[in-house]
């Protein structure tokens, strides 16, 4: 299943959103894939999607939840990937 929570972070000008899977990185990629989202959007775990692309992900089929139910979902499915365990790449 893919998850979204709502355009609240603000970046760049911008509001954004994060895209999860609680199931693959295979499957968060091909939707993000879907939805038009370049891989630079990409950190670690999830996507940020602006808030353009917001109505697109829903219509797509992301399920819209809390961002604490966003991290709390990626922690139970065993895919968080928090920064501060991430090594830089070189």
């Amino acid at each position: 299943m893919l998850y979204l929570d709502r355009p609240a972070w603000p970046a760049r000008g911008r509001l954004w959103s994060h895209l999860i899977s609680d199931v693959s990185p295979a499957e968060l990629h091909a939707f993000a894939e879907t939805l038009g989202a370049p891989r630079r959007a990409f950190d670690r775990d999830h996507y940020d999607i602006p808030a353009e692309r917001y109505a697109m992900a829903v219509h797509l089929g992301a399920r819209v939840v809390p961002s604490r139910e966003l991290v709390r979902l990626l922690r139970a499915s065993g895919l968080r990937r928090p920064k501060h365990l991430t090594r830089p790449t070189p």
